[in-house]
């Protein structure tokens, strides 16, 4: 790539991207506050269950295990 190309280069790239008006600079530290939600304790789980998905697809799994039963062993090693 010579001069003329990198120059080229520059200017369609300054003209894509034109600078930030403003502040560019956070008006506060954020370090605090990524440390606060880092530390925070997470909050419990509400109920664990099955959605709608997973029991139409273990239906279908075993239905496929019972029509096909040479599926088993690939159904296993995918597992």
């Amino acid at each position: 790539m010579n001069e003329d190309d990198q120059d080229r280069m520059r200017k369609f790239l300054q003209q894509a991207m034109p600078p930030v008006k403003g502040e560019s600079e956070p008006r506060r530290d954020l370090w605090p506050a990524m440390l606060r939600r880092l530390n925070a304790r997470p909050a419990a789980p509400a109920q664990i269950g099955w959605a709608w998905f997973d029991g139409a697809l273990a239906f279908g799994l075993l239905g496929l295990a019972a029509f096909f039963p040479a599926s088993i062993p690939l159904l296993l090693y995918y597992l």
